[in-house]
């Protein structure tokens, strides 16, 4: 995999150690990880894997924490995509590429202040939210952790078990200080669950359905936000929180929110 010795200076074989399908579409998958491979939660590494035509690379946000020996990975399978073609034929043990830089500033260094942290993401833009979540430094820097993710159908969301965890207080003592609200778009949310919502995330936060759920307000003083996902829920979010007087973080300016596309 590594005949090229320009590939072989920019990149490792890893070997992949475990896949897990959520749904036909979504699927998480670990592998080894580099020696010396050093991230942040919420940067996101580039993985490639070969086809006919050589050598497709493709950039995936770390799941795993910065503590972890492994690497894990979320993703969704694109119809006919070029690296997606070959993640769905992996099985345990064989070999992919990972870059040895990571990238991203997606972190939550990113903010000198704020006492409450809003993850707000739609699809597998979950991901770098997870690895935050297992991170203990998120847990020292911020009073309250507010995650909400939007889907379209309930199947969709992935980690509820590690989730649920973390609710009820293990293993950060992190009890009543992390709030999940999910919205589902395409079905009718069933039961009673007062934290499982119908509609757009931008939506749901225009009219105070998401703040009333989270039973936190978004405040310039105390809130931070950080979001990935689809470009137009960002595009959207940024519009709503410029409305509220909040602003997004610069290289050399503090704010309040930092922001992730994920394509």
């Amino acid at each position: 995999m590594l005949t090229d010795p320009k590939i072989a200076a920019k990149a490792t074989v890893e070997k992949v150690l475990r896949m897990h399908w959520w749904t036909d579409k979504l699927l998480t998958f670990t592998t080894t990880r580099p020696p010396g491979y050093a991230f942040s939660a919420g940067q996101y590494a580039r993985l490639g894997l070969r086809d006919a035509n050589g050598l497709v690379w493709r950039a995936y946000s770390m799941v795993s924490s910065p503590g972890q020996d492994f690497l894990e990975f979320y993703g969704v399978l694109v119809p006919n995509g070029l690296f997606t073609t070959q993640m769905k034929a992996l099985e345990e043990g064989d070999g992919i590429l990972v870059e040895k830089q990571c990238y991203g500033f997606m972190t939550p260094d990113r903010f000198p202040d704020g006492e409450d942290l809003w993850m707000i993401a739609t699809g597998t833009g979950v991901g770098p939210f997870i690895s935050m979540l297992r991170d203990p430094y998120v847990w020292g820097k911020f009073r309250r952790l507010i995650l909400v993710h939007g889907a379209r159908h309930a199947d969709e969301f992935a980690y509820r078990d590690e989730l649920t965890s973390y609710e009820r207080g293990a293993p950060f003592d992190s009890a009543s200080r992390l709030q999940v609200v999910r919205a589902v778009t395409r079905e009718q949310a069933a039961g009673s669950d007062a934290l499982l919502l119908n509609g757009r995330v931008t939506t749901l936060f225009e009219n105070g359905t998401l703040e009333q759920a989270a039973g936190l307000p978004v405040s310039e003083g105390t809130s931070r936000i950080m979001m990935c996902g689809n470009p137009d829920m960002i595009e959207d979010m940024r519009k709503l929180l410029h409305a509220r007087g909040l602003r997004p973080v610069r290289r050399a300016l503090p704010g309040h929110f930092v922001t992730e596309n994920y394509w």
